[in-house]
């Protein structure tokens, strides 16, 4: 959710510029005075200083963004702690928080939900891109179930881009930057954007305006050039906001994006008499936005209408049938009243009416599908004096085909002293089958040919409840953070054989509630301020996931996950950074059978130089040490791009 306030009066958005180095250390609130502390608004809906957030919350800033190549949202989110990047097939790869999976995560967009694309979709990564990174002021994320204030997909967490806006002072930044892969194995990438934001008219009207151009070449596969290891893609996308305030308690917000993505790569089909295919696709976006938000005397209200548009089509070279093309639409409107009371309380109640559709001729023989979901929610954040605070809140959720789903959520905060913060917490979420999995007449070829699956309306709501306990530090010049939690999950819908098992384009599968997965982890992370003017940060997570009901690992999660980050800043106008990410082992199943996949590590270099007030100068080298993971397991369901030189300018004013 935004902060309530006008844009052009208040400005809780500029104090997250304040503090640039968080976005490597997301659990920490490092060593800043106190008014220039950041503030966030996704674990509550209200505006809260990061350490009072009842939840763990990690944020990046947009200053970080822009020392680093960043093309879509899984760049952007590279390097925060729990977050692991899995494979969802064709080499794209979906965000999992905590050892969920990627379908568990929420994306907004200034606290308007974006639908998860791989639920009408296969191998689908389709929501990551809806923003261009120029229009990003932060990037907000929850870790843990937070389907009490969103609704189904939170189950896992949440991930809020907050953008942008006017203010009564023009602004503007430009980003030109292009990467070139030593090898000349294509790759080769180039981007370009713009955001221009001021008043129209001061003190009343704000506009805000945003474009971004992308393209990247396909990456042939090093051991069969006809196939793509990584596949090509060209991006363009813009967008505006208008923001009115009528006066010092009211904004309206009118907001419209826009954009249109081509990829494209190199396949083979399976059997005996294989051949080579281009696959080509279309994938357009569309967002529209009316809000408004109030500040009275009595409290905040917030009311808003949304509607997220997402098309996908697809050609092939071999002349064989394409996929199916897919429209998938979501229509909301929501709101929430806050309001003090008794001195001690902060109520808030809300609710959400929502309608997705999704228009695709295997779904049934109408060619579409559609639900209606109703919520109310209810949220009082208790303070207990200056040192405790605990926040009590529920969403109690209507499904037009299972009914009614609750989800509770408790949190408790506890100040020691300035340095030292306590946190616990118990809650809920759940996340609805998807249109395609509820229709009994949806049936899909899968497995590249092997089993056809088919829907199943009797299908419950996947389930996890999650419980967490932790401590911060923030000492002089250094900080310490731990976190330990638990999902307990269950229902799980996986397809199941239910006939002709093994019968390679005879097995027949159905969507069922089958499995239950315990996940229990620990999160820590630090940074402390080195001589010669370096600072270090490092974050790390255990994580043992385990699937309950086939006593086995899940698969595609790392037992040990690590991001570090040193940065030299000699001086206001030159910085340096050297970045390790580095996933553990973790196993693969395919058609039943376990394969363990190696650890591997990436290291990248960035350097940035002003070379005046408005212009800064960037380049590095990412992927240094060239690690290609086919070359240590051809299990591997994702790639990553070989060693890349990238040089960029980046102006604002």
């Amino acid at each position: 959710m935004t902060p309530h306030s006008s844009p052009h009066r208040l400005p809780p958005l500029r104090l997250a510029r304040a503090v640039p180095f968080l976005y490597l250390l997301p659990c920490l609130a490092l060593a800043a005075p106190v008014d220039l502390e950041p503030t966030v608004v996704s674990a509550t809906t209200t505006e809260r200083k990061l350490r009072d957030a009842p939840a763990s919350v990690s944020l990046i800033a947009a200053e970080d963004l822009r020392r680093r190549p960043v093309r879509d949202l899984q760049e952007a989110l590279r390097g925060s702690e729990s977050l692991q990047f899995n494979g969802v097939g064709m080499s794209r790869r979906g965000i999992s928080v905590r050892g969920m999976s990627s379908e568990h995560t929420l994306v907004l967009v200034d606290g308007q939900r974006i639908s998860t694309s791989s639920g009408a979709i296969a191998h689908s990564d389709f929501d990551l891109g809806w923003v261009p990174v120029e229009s990003i002021e932060r990037i907000e994320v929850v870790r843990g179930p937070m389907s009490s204030l969103y609704g189904s997909e939170a189950l896992g967490g949440v991930v809020n881009v907050i953008t942008r806006r006017a203010t009564d002072t023009w602004t503007g930044s430009g980003l030109l930057d292009g990467g070139v892969r030593e090898d000349g194995l294509g790759g080769q990438s180039h981007q370009l954007g713009a955001y221009l934001a001021g008043p129209l008219v001061p003190g009343k009207l704000g506009l805000a305006l945003n474009g971004e151009s992308r393209r990247q070449q396909e990456t042939p596969d090093a051991d069969e050039r006809r196939l793509s290891e990584l596949e090509g893609g060209n991006a363009d996308s813009g967008g505006l906001n208008l923001s009115w305030t009528p006066d010092d308690a009211q904004r309206i917000d009118l907001g419209h994006q826009r954009g249109r993505e081509r990829r494209w790569r190199n396949s083979e089909t399976g059997g005996p008499r294989s051949r080579y295919y281009e696959s080509r696709d279309v994938i357009e976006r569309e967002r529209w936005s009316l809000a408004h938000n109030g500040q009275w005397d009595w409290g905040s209200s917030q009311l808003r209408t949304y509607r997220n548009r997402l098309e996908r089509h697809n050609a092939r070279s071999d002349g064989q049938p394409p996929s199916n093309p897919q429209r998938l639409t979501d229509s909301v409107v929501d709101g929430h009243l806050s309001m003090p009371a008794f001195e001690r309380h902060l109520f808030t109640l809300g609710g959400e009416w929502r309608k997705e559709e999704l228009e695709d001729r295997s779904v049934n023989t109408a060619g579409d599908a559609s639900a209606r979901h109703k919520a109310l929610f209810l949220q009082d954040e208790i303070a207990f004096g200056p040192d405790w605070s605990l926040t009590l809140g529920s969403r109690f959720d209507k499904h037009e085909a299972f009914g009614w789903e609750s989800s509770p959520r408790l949190y408790l905060l506890h100040h020691l002293s300035d340095a030292l913060t306590l946190r616990a917490g118990v809650g809920r979420g759940y996340k609805a089958p998807s249109l395609k999995q509820l229709s009994p007449e949806y049936a899909a070829v899968g497995g590249g040919g092997r089993f056809t699956i088919y829907g199943n309306p009797d299908l419950k709501p996947e389930t996890n409840t999650s419980y967490e306990l932790g401590a911060d530090y923030q000492g002089d010049g250094w900080s310490l953070k731990g976190t330990v939690f638990e999902n307990d999950v269950r229902d799980l819908i996986q397809t199941v054989c239910v006939a002709r098992c093994g019968v390679r384009g005879g097995e027949v599968r159905n969507y069922e509630n089958v499995d239950r997965a315990r996940i229990r982890g620990l999160e820590l992370g630090g940074g402390v301020d080195l001589p010669a003017d370096l600072r270090w940060e490092l974050n790390y997570t255990y994580l043992d996931a385990r699937n309950r009901t086939a006593g086995q690992r899940l698969g595609d999660r790392s037992r040990h996950l690590a991001n570090s980050q040193l940065r030299w800043s000699p001086n206001a106008r030159f910085s340096a950074q050297l970045r390790t990410e580095y996933v553990g082992s973790q196993v693969a199943y395919s058609s039943n059978v376990g394969y363990a996949l190696p650890a591997y590590s990436l290291w990248h270099l960035e350097l940035s130089q002003k070379l005046s007030e408005n212009l800064t100068l960037r380049g590095g080298i990412e992927n240094l040490g060239d690690q290609r993971l086919a070359d240590d397991d051809t299990h591997f369901t994702y790639a990553e791009p070989g060693r890349t030189f990238h040089l960029g300018l980046v102006a604002s004013f």
